[in-house]
Formats: C-alpha cells, structure tokens, sequence
C-alpha cells in the first residue's frame, strides 16, 4: 500500500527539487511520471520517442479525473518532429493499449477538438514492473535490517595438544 505523503513531507520534497533545478525551474512547472515507465521502457514496447510523446501528454495531466488533450501539433513542434510521426506514434501506442485517445468535439459548433489521452493500459502494464521493483526494495530492507541486527560470531579459543599435532 502506498504511503500517505504529508503537506510537510511534499513542501521537503519539492524544495529538494528545487535545490537540484532551481526554483525558477522548478516554478515555471515541473511534470510526475513513475520512474518504472522510464526504466522499464523496453519492457513495455516504448522507444524513445515514445517515451516523448507520453512526457508531452502527461505534462498536461494534473488531475486524474480530467485527461489531458494537448494538440498532436503541439507535440511535434516540442519535438522537432514531423506532425505525422506523432499521430502515427500515438496510434500504434493506442493499438498496443497503451494509450487511449478519445475524442472532443466543440459543443458549441461541433467541430472536432484535439482528442484526449487516457492512460490507463499504460498504468496496468507498468504496475507488475513497480509491485516487482517494490518487493525487491521490501526485501533489500528486510536483508539490511537483519544484517544490522544479526549478532556477531562468537569466536572461541580451541588447544590444541602439540603431541597430536605432530
């Protein structure tokens, strides 16, 4: 189960941040993304640029219950890539599931909007990665808590009888 992050405990943690990239930095905005998606990219069929077009998306994601709809254009001009290669990256991720695009239309004149992105493929093919990775970090705990606590040797003095010894 997850720990519960206390207002204190996030203050700590971003002024930590903000002393590895600044706090204007880290004011300008900053992004979360599970470092499991990033270590285990290759298990989960993302290449690099992959891996840019879910920073760009999740970049517009803060809060759960409202996905973020950034424009594929957008994306591509952050990139430095062609608007193509985003549509094309995103519908293979989509065919893979792990992203879902849903799409927004103007209700006002019916025009389509740019779509939105759910991520939750992406969230339930990662989780078996961070429950093994959690594990591992339980069990590494466990092992250093032990080392600590495990009593030392005790040595003894053993004679040796010299007429046998010979």
């Amino acid at each position: 189960m997850p720990k519960v992050i206390t207002k204190a405990e996030e203050q700590k943690r971003l002024r930590r941040n903000e002393e590895k990239w600044t706090p204007t930095l880290m004011a300008a905005g900053w992004t979360v993304i599970p470092s499991v998606i990033l270590e285990r990219q290759r298990a989960l069929g993302l290449d690099a640029i992959d891996i840019n077009i879910i920073l760009h998306l999740v970049r517009h994601w803060w809060y759960s219950d409202q996905p973020p709809y950034p424009s594929k254009k957008t994306i591509a001009q952050c990139m430095k890539i062609d608007e193509s290669t985003v549509r094309k990256r995103i519908a293979a991720m989509e065919k893979e599931g792990i992203i879902q695009r849903k799409s927004r239309f103007d209700p006002k004149y019916g025009g389509q909007r740019s779509n939105e992105y759910h991520f939750d493929g992406l969230i339930k093919e990662a989780k078996p990665y961070a429950e093994e990775w959690i594990e591992e970090r339980k069990k590494r705990q466990q092992e250093d808590a032990n080392r600590r606590t495990r009593k030392r040797a005790k040595l003894s003095v053993v004679k040796v009888n010299n007429d046998e010894a010979e």
